[in-house]
């Protein structure tokens, strides 16, 4: 996995002002939504809103992506139409459901690519999770296409489904948050968790982000600037794990050397999960400005 999704922050696709300066914040991803976010009756504006921002603003190496409305509701095919053409990295489709819901989204995008001169293929696609059925499905879900890079969890609208509410805990989200994470790693794509939706809680945020970090997930939805350095700061690597991590692979280029096929550090045998987590760790150095090695 080349790139880090720490954070996917929502940019309502309505707001002029919040799309042109959303890159600024430092999310790994920005999401435009048209979705939830918008009003019936301004549907087809934030879609315009959104197409002439891909189009004419530069976003740097922020990720871009858009969520659009379901294909059971009259905008979600227009929304195609016009993004698909705008070429953002990813669309996200909402309340996913079955695989069918993701492959009905390929099949429009591959046609709109085709008759558009684009590569087919380009679009890449993420799905959310936002039922007790897309939980169950959650890996025929995440495996359905070849476009999919990452699933997400929906959490305002599983817990209703559950006859739930959300608490500071997080318990009710438990198994929702394991299925949809054992799926996508699973599927060896990524896993986004819920948006925290009481911007004033740092606290509860912060735990909250320490949780789906020791879960494994890669990353967190946001929906205030505030929330981005505190998810970063969280997935930040510490001192001891960066240079543990460099001691690892200084291990390994020794053993190469030495045409040794036992590798060890401080005793102990340095296998395959290892390694990778030693290259996982200065990947998030590197992002967090820890580390500036080349490794």
């Amino acid at each position: 996995m080349a790139r880090l999704r720490r954070t996917m922050m929502y940019v309502p696709g309505n707001n002029p002002a919040n799309i042109m300066g959303a890159h600024l914040y430092g999310a790994d991803s920005i999401m435009f939504d048209l979705e939830d976010s918008v009003s019936i009756r301004e549907k087809d504006s934030a879609r315009f809103l959104v197409y002439y921002a891909l189009k004419n603003l530069d976003f740097g190496n922020t990720e871009t992506v858009v969520r659009i409305n379901g294909l059971d509701t009259p905008f979600g095919r227009k929304d195609l139409e016009a993004i698909v053409r705008a070429k953002p990295d990813v669309i996200r489709i909402p309340k996913t459901e079955r695989a069918k819901d993701v492959l009905e989204v390929e099949s429009i995008i591959a046609e709109i690519e085709e008759k558009a001169g684009m590569e087919v293929g380009t679009i890449k696609l993420m799905a959310a999770i936002e039922s007790p059925l897309g939980v169950i499905n959650a890996f025929e879900i995440a495996k359905s296409s070849k476009r999919l890079i990452g699933i997400a969890l929906g959490a305002e609208d599983f817990v209703t489904s559950m006859k739930t509410t959300r608490s500071k805990d997080g318990l009710e989200l438990l198994m929702a948050r394991s299925q949809v994470l054992i799926a996508a790693r699973a599927a060896n794509i990524y896993a986004l968790d819920t948006v925290f939706s009481d911007i004033n809680d740092d606290e509860g945020f912060i735990k909250e982000v320490e949780l789906i970090k020791q879960l494994g997930f890669d990353g967190k939805s946001v929906i205030h600037p505030r929330q981005i350095p505190l998810v970063h700061k969280v997935y930040a690597p510490t001192e001891k794990e960066i240079n543990h991590a460099l001691r690892v692979l200084d291990a390994i280029k020794e053993a190469e050397e030495k045409s040794s096929g036992v590798i060890a550090l401080d005793g102990k045998m340095i296998d395959a999960p290892i390694v990778e987590r030693a290259y996982r760790t200065l990947e998030l150095a590197k992002a967090s400005g820890l580390y500036e090695g080349d490794n």
